[in-house]
């Protein structure tokens, strides 16, 4: 046998050893995160928001937190972890999926599940039921959990998991990554209900994280002056609830402004019943932590920027400036 052959057959041995173990170690990282204690700034949620004295607090600490990486990062990611760990994570996980797909996974029993922030339940539930094989009464079973406390991330689950077990994993995970850092003196202040439906309503609305902000300051500039909220990933939330569609998130248009829902923030004042989407962590920041502005309108341009004022009038000219038309 000559050197090169045995090389070539050392290597296969290798490679096929990693991918059929990646899978096992993928699930005891995934164990590990979950376990994992967080640093001390991030034990509670900070909050500079008052709803009843219409206030938004400057808090230079907060403020520099927020705009830290640390924070981008662990406010961001599936697992508060580095960028590096993140590509690790997915490389494992495309190597399960491979297996998953030829009928190789042969050493660990489990399914990973990515559910991201902005979905809504019955979107989380086709993964998990794409993903397992559930019935459709099975799959009714789990979106019993309320809108917008399907926390975001990575989820390993068993093959055989039941409704039941997933939805305490998925219980777990938000009581892990939301209620234990949701402190009483910020529910006090803002109730974790309406801290939720407030970041889902961010997490749609923006593109990324560095509106966030912003975006919350100016739902809560509409908020302080009893206006309606008028924002359209509410109009998307209404027209597919009690629908079959594979669109779950369509395009807006003038007619759906009259939809009748009380999730249609056109035509029903104050916030929707329930959030409307699961929002990530940095949403959550965001929504008890606005920025403070003197904007009530908004819109993203075609490169995604966003363009905010404090006067119709204003959003019109600039919408006329970009679109080339008002709204």
């Amino acid at each position: 046998m000559t050197k090169h052959f045995k090389f070539w057959i050392i290597s296969i041995v290798a490679v096929t050893c990693i991918v059929l173990i990646t899978p096992l170690l993928l699930a005891q990282y995934i164990s590990m995160k979950e376990g994992a204690t967080r640093p001390s700034f991030e034990e509670r949620f900070p909050v500079t928001v008052d709803p009843v004295n219409k206030t938004i607090t400057e808090d230079a600490q907060v403020n520099a937190y927020l705009e830290s990486q640390d924070f981008s990062i662990q406010a961001t990611t599936l697992f508060s972890s580095s960028k590096f760990e993140e590509i690790l994570v997915r490389f494992a996980i495309a190597i399960s999926q491979i297996l998953e797909n030829n009928n190789l996974a042969l050493v660990s029993s489990e399914k990973f599940v990515t559910i991201t922030a902005g979905l809504r339940k019955e979107e989380v539930a086709n993964k998990f039921t794409h993903a397992l094989g559930w019935s459709d009464g099975e799959k009714k079973e789990f979106m019993t959990i309320q809108e917008g406390l399907y926390f975001p991330g990575i989820y390993a689950v068993v093959n055989v998991a039941s409704p039941n077990d997933v939805k305490n994993l998925v219980n777990e995970r938000f009581a892990l990554n939301v209620l234990s850092r949701y402190g009483t003196s910020t529910a006090e202040i803002v109730p974790l209900n309406m801290a939720l439906t407030i970041a889902s309503l961010i997490e749609r609305e923006t593109i990324g994280t560095e509106d966030m902000r912003i975006i919350s300051g100016i739902i809560w500039n509409r908020i302080f002056a009893e206006m309606n909220l008028q924002l359209d990933a509410t109009l998307q939330y209404a027209k597919a609830t009690n629908k079959k569609t594979p669109v779950w998130w369509s395009e807006v248009r003038p007619q759906d402004k009259f939809i009748k829902s009380p999730y249609n923030t056109y035509i029903h004042g104050g916030l929707p019943p329930t959030p409307i989407a699961n929002p990530s962590v940095a949403a959550i920041i965001a929504a008890l932590n606005p920025l403070k502005t003197k904007c009530i309108f908004y819109f993203h341009d075609k490169k995604g920027d966003l363009h905010c004022t404090p006067t119709y009038k204003e959003h019109v000219a600039l919408l006329k400036q970009y679109y080339g038309r008002g709204r």
